[in-house]
């Protein structure tokens, strides 16, 4: 199979996995093994594309033209790889845990759950694959339309709030602010919205001032990157089904936006030009000011998916952050916190899916001393927890180290502060959870009772289990992953890579 070929077949994949699950529906069985077969399917030719991107390949894929200078277009680089690595790899795992989860607490609509989802990974894979911002862009609102179902799928007063509130903020956010960016950087750029090796913009003779209003026009026009004050959408949409919060809103949805921050950074603005903005300081403040203000207002939340909510919130300004830092060590350090961040959190999601589905139990306050009869879902949760921190030896570590590092080469003095006061902060709200599940302190009444007589469906449990191993193997696999980054980030991240992070 051509590499064009195979980037038609992740595009293609996921139409047919739509269309076999409305064929199957009837048969749930059946219905959730196509979803399986194709799952895994996306990820192999996902991997062959990234075989061929570590080699030095550049797949492409041409489709045409919707208007002139505005192009159907694919080239996945090494970024882009590491992307769809993540969103195609996890939905196998979180297809195995919405076996469990949806069936467990008999969700209804389980067929158009998982037609949606399909549609979503779609989404994801073109956001992905796109070789300029027409194409990310359109690929960027088909993850919005196709998730705003998921976030609304149970129907009810609560859902139908939390989905016209990701809907219109999303939609809102890349009609109003997005998209007349993305116009405006096609007349700066003479009609051309390719991503660009060393920057679309950087020859384009911007002024700091035109740079600075474009830069904060995307910052906050992606608002599926959740800065302040464009984040209410995400605790709004956890009034979804646990797994969409798992996949969609640890993995697919919000790592869109920040990857999208990314690409923009690297291949629109350049890290010269982005260097030279000063636009680029506001929006590092902006970032900050969501890790520290998005911590804080986790550690208030007694409902666990509510604070697990602000948590990402907090973290994808991480990778804002490295962005924003214009350097190598910032683009890498942002880059590889999207992997660590995704099976980390998606983790702590699945944790709490599995307790919701075993005890109805959705507030911290009621989880004291349920460890005892969970010991693996909270064990689990504990490496999760750990990983976010940033604990080696644990993935969470090395975005922390390289964000610190990208800081330091460019004299930058408040960074370092903002992320160690975020991580004091990510421990007051996640440690508690797990320790005193697990080591409840004496006189603690008895933990809430099963609502099922076998507790958490096998699938709820296994899911996080591997989700957390995955965390322990991203730590160690980070040579690998940053020497397969290096083209992208520059001449530190190629040293980086070639040596081993110190």
């Amino acid at each position: 199979m051509t590499p064009d070929m195979m980037i038609a077949a992740v595009l293609i994949l996921p139409l047919l996995i739509a269309a076999g699950i409305a064929a199957t529906g009837w048969l749930p069985n059946l219905r959730e093994g196509v979803t399986f077969v194709g799952a895994g399917l996306l990820f192999a030719i996902v991997i062959m594309l990234s075989l061929q991107v570590a080699a030095g390949g550049r797949p492409e894929l041409y489709i045409g033209e919707a208007a002139p200078g505005l192009e159907f277009a694919f080239k996945l680089e090494p970024l882009g790889a590491l992307f769809a690595l993540v969103a195609s790899g996890l939905w196998i795992v979180n297809s195995l845990y919405s076996v469990g989860y949806m069936r467990g607490n008999r969700e209804r609509n389980q067929t158009r759950f998982y037609i949606c989802f399909a549609f979503a990974i779609l989404g994801a894979m073109g956001v992905a694959m796109s070789a300029n911002l027409f194409t990310l862009f359109v690929f960027y609102e088909v993850l919005t339309l196709s998730t705003y179902p998921l976030v609304a799928h149970k129907g009810d007063a609560a859902a139908q709030r939390g989905g016209r509130i990701y809907l219109l903020t999303l939609l809102g956010t890349s009609i109003g602010l997005f998209l007349p960016a993305v116009m405006w950087t096609w007349v700066l750029a003479g009609h051309n919205l390719d991503f660009v090796q060393g920057g679309l913009l950087a020859h384009a003779h911007v002024s700091p001032a035109v740079a600075s209003a474009l830069l904060i026009l995307f910052a906050f026009g992606i608002g599926k990157a959740a800065l302040m004050p464009v984040h209410f959408w995400l605790p709004n949409a956890m009034v979804a089904p646990t797994p969409v919060s798992a996949l969609l809103h640890a993995v697919a949805v919000v790592k869109a936006g920040v990857f999208t921050i990314m690409k923009v950074s690297i291949f629109i603005f350049g890290p010269d030009l982005l260097d030279a903005t000063p636009g680029r300081e506001f929006v590092m403040w902006v970032a900050c000011f969501t890790m520290i203000v998005g911590s804080l207002i986790a550690l208030t939340k007694d409902n666990l998916k509510a604070r697990l909510a602000y948590s990402t919130i907090a973290q994808l300004s991480y990778i804002v952050a490295g962005a924003m830092l214009a350097n190598s060590s910032g683009f890498l350090g942002g880059s590889l916190q999207i992997a660590a961040h995704a099976a980390g959190k998606m983790t702590l999601f699945m944790c709490a899916g599995a307790i919701y589905v075993a005890t109805g139990a959705t507030n911290i306050s009621d989880m004291k001393g349920l460890g005892r009869k969970m010991p693996l879902v909270f064990i689990a949760f504990l490496i999760g927890s750990l990983s976010i921190i940033g604990i080696p030896p644990l993935a969470g570590a090395w975005p922390k180290y390289e964000l610190m590092q990208g800081a330091i080469d460019r004299g930058n003095a408040y960074l370092p502060i903002v992320l160690i006061v975020s991580s004091l902060l990510n421990i007051a709200y996640l440690l508690p959870i797990p320790f005193l599940a697990l080591m409840p302190p004496p006189g603690t009444k008895e933990p809430k009772p099963f609502k099922r007589p076998d507790g958490a469906p096998m699938p709820t449990v296994l899911a996080p289990l591997i989700t957390a191993l995955l965390c322990l193997i991203l730590f160690f696999a980070v040579g690998p992953v940053s020497d397969f980054l290096a083209p992208s980030m520059g001449d530190r991240a190629a040293a980086v890579a070639a040596g081993g992070l110190p």
